[in-house]
């Protein structure tokens, strides 16, 4: 129970790390005040340029990445380190999400959901591919993020055996389209921000 609580409270932390943000402060821009008001690569994009948005990418998938890896490293057996690997996925994503260095506030997750599943599962990486696509196709952040996860999601639920990596997946598409609820609207009515420039 205690690593429960150590490897919960771990992936928060790491997760909680603002890099968008920090970013933003570096160059004298407060990003929950500018473009979108959101700390992810999008809006550093928007408001800052790609040099930076990339940045900011690399560095919220790391959080993700970073996290799993070391709870991956646990001397317990197999199936007491995949309990605790799907639990660092998960509050690794919510530290994102409501970062406790910004008042429980944050990013939508999508970086760092990439990052923390990059261990995890080898779909991972089609569901890494088909955002690039869909961005660049549509120009929308948003709706190629929550594309790209749901049929990574669908191909983890039809294809894998595991129900822990099954609930994750589930949970982890559920939180991203929580946090772009706006965003779903706002496409919805035709009124979604698209991307400018070459991506």
């Amino acid at each position: 129970m205690i690593w429960i609580f150590l490897v919960s409270a771990f992936s928060f932390l790491i997760g909680s790390v603002p890099s968008g943000y920090l970013i933003g402060k570096s160059k004298g821009m407060d990003l929950k005040s500018e473009g979108s008001g959101n700390i992810g690569a999008s809006n550093v994009y928007r408001v800052l340029g790609k040099k930076e948005a990339l940045l900011t990418l690399l560095f919220d998938m790391a959080k993700g990445f970073v996290a799993v890896l070391i709870v991956k490293q646990l001397p317990f057996t197999q199936n007491v380190k995949e309990i605790l690997i799907s639990i660092s996925i998960i509050f690794v994503v919510l530290g994102h999400d409501f970062s406790i260095f910004l008042g429980f506030k944050g990013g939508k997750g999508v970086a760092t959901t990439y990052g923390s599943i990059l261990l995890y599962s080898n779909y991972a990486f089609v569901g890494l591919f088909l955002w690039i696509l869909i961005l660049k196709v549509t120009k929308y952040a948003s709706l190629a993020s929550l594309l790209s996860f749901t049929v990574t999601t669908l191909l983890v639920i039809i294809f894998e055996s595991s129900l822990k990596m099954k609930i994750v997946f589930l949970i982890l598409l559920g939180l991203m389209v929580i946090r772009h609820f706006s965003n779903i609207t706002r496409l919805f009515t035709n009124s979604e921000h698209k991307i400018k420039g070459s991506v």
